[in-house]
């Protein structure tokens, strides 16, 4: 068997915030239908986002971005300052873990993003 991708379903408090704020955090938006787009970074990894808010659900939901180059990728973030744009939007700095190290942020509707760069590529 074939696996090509794992698509998780989030939620939005304000759906046209949370398309703008995945847009300028440098997704592409494909629409679905008026209460739903799929975002994606890259072929294989992107998610649903659903204009649904169950504020348990959201403020429970958390993503796990892989990137290769954490520095990178959290200078790219702060340059788009996202957290000024976006009232809620929080970014953290970079954390040292025993796996590799990551940073945090939060999107406008209270998702958690862990996003992260392991010590070795097959963790």
């Amino acid at each position: 068997m074939n696996f090509n991708s794992i698509r998780a379903f989030i939620g939005a408090k304000d759906f046209n915030e949370s398309r703008a704020f995945y847009r300028q955090m440098g997704f592409e938006e494909l629409e679905i239908d008026s209460k739903m787009s799929y975002f994606k970074i890259s072929k294989q990894i992107g998610f649903y986002l659903q204009d649904y808010y169950i504020k348990e659900w959201v403020d429970n939901s958390m993503l796990f971005l892989e990137v290769d180059d954490l520095d990178l990728y959290l200078q790219e973030i702060l340059d788009k300052e996202l957290s000024k744009k976006y009232r809620l939007v929080k970014v953290s700095e970079i954390r040292d873990n025993d796996w590799g190290r990551e940073f945090f942020m939060y999107d406008p509707s209270g998702v958690l993003w862990h996003i992260g760069e392991f010590k070795n590529a097959s963790e």
